[in-house]
């Protein structure tokens, strides 16, 4: 796979794949992505705005450099905003690959963090060098403002100019609460967005704290998704309650919204609107109950977000896809190209099948 290296969210030659539930594969210009689906579909988005989420600073014991990147929190409320678990790293920047980045200094409870205008607190190492918890001194207002004044978007070496955070921030972006982009969304604009509406299809939005995607170590990225908050509004929730009484399909634009979704309607089907916080993973074991169509950026293999695409597809077409991802030379990463899947039926597994189920990756560079 080619990795996007310029941050241009929706390029004119930007390629989308399209499977359908017989496991036929289209090849077309992701602008024309609304032509795929049907009057009568339920369009949901995540409008989560990104947060400038990396932190440079140093670590007060060792006075080493250090950078401290934001990756989950409590709630979507204003007041969490103290609290935080952190991937920490030692020196250097986005232009080393994540992999490659030195681990930071030993991090004890206590220890202070030096970072700009903020200074915080560990609370809290979990299980892991680089992931801790981490407390913010002062009052929301100040973490805020420190975070506008200090902090810029997490970046890896792939995209070689420093991201502004416009350029992260979607098209439909509202409360800023994501770690990192919910890259799907780019794919949508608000003529697109117009046009699903004069074809007769609805549009909604969730708004999910969407989390990073890469920790630079394999034990802990087997880790990720992280816990995310999220919140759907009693109008998507009737929106979906109805769309799915009625037999029509709901598109989920991104991993995040079927992450939501599906945890929201875990207990009987039926979506809870409200805040919440997802914790499962979604594999090839899950049994989805609302999302009927995910539209979703490219990935490499491995990854968490391909283990959800393998609740919507069998491995085989999933691996033919693969082919013609290489292939078709998509651009993979954030500002990539796309796929979009239609679920396929599942063989073997019934609503009585347990909850998410995280497995082993293999086959498509798609996320």
């Amino acid at each position: 796979m080619n990795p996007a290296d310029r941050p241009i969210q929706r390029p004119r030659d930007a390629k989308l794949l399209a499977i359908d539930a017989r496991g036929r594969i289209t090849h077309m210009a992701r602008r024309r992505f609304v032509d795929v689906l049907r009057p009568g579909d339920l369009v949901i988005a995540n409008d989560a705005a990104t947060l400038p989420a990396s932190l440079r600073g140093v670590h007060g014991p060792s006075r080493a450099d250090i950078e401290v990147r934001l990756a989950g929190r409590s709630s979507l409320a204003a007041e969490s905003v103290t609290a935080f678990s952190a991937v920490v790293f030692g020196g250097g920047d986005f232009r080393t690959r994540t992999e490659d980045r030195a681990l930071p200094p030993a991090l004890a409870p206590g220890d202070r963090l030096e970072l700009g205008p903020l200074s915080a607190t560990v609370e809290a190492l979990l299980d892991h060098p680089r992931l801790v918890s981490v407390r913010f001194d002062g009052s929301p207002a100040a973490i805020w403002a420190g975070l506008a004044r200090h902090g810029r978007p997490i970046q890896y070496a792939h995209v070689p100019a420093p991201l502004a955070l416009w350029d992260v921030w979607t098209p439909i972006a509202g409360l800023p609460v994501a770690f990192e982009a919910p890259s799907a969304t780019f794919a949508l604009d608000w003529r697109s967005i117009q046009s699903m509406r004069d074809r007769g299809i609805a549009f909604a939005t969730i708004t999910l704290a969407a989390g990073i995607s890469s920790t630079g170590d394999p034990d802990l990225d087997r880790r990720l998704p992280f816990d995310e908050p999220y919140r759907i509004s009693e109008a998507t929730a009737r929106l979906i309650h109805r769309a799915k009484n009625e037999g029509r399909r709901v598109v989920a634009v991104g991993t995040t919204v079927v992450r939501a979704l599906e945890h929201a309607a875990a207990e009987d089907g039926t979506p809870r609107p409200g805040d919440h916080v997802a914790t499962a993973r979604i594999g090839p074991g899950s049994k989805l109950r609302i999302a009927d169509v995910i539209l979703s950026g490219t990935h490499e293999p491995g990854s968490s977000h391909y283990q959800l695409l393998r609740a919507f597809a069998d491995d085989t077409t999933l691996e033919r896809a693969n082919g013609a991802l290489e292939a078709g030379r998509y651009r993979t990463h954030e500002f990539g190209d796309s796929v979009l899947i239609e679920r396929m039926p599942r063989v073997g597994v019934s609503a009585s099948d347990g909850p998410d189920v995280p497995s082993d990756a293999c086959g498509l560079a798609a996320a």
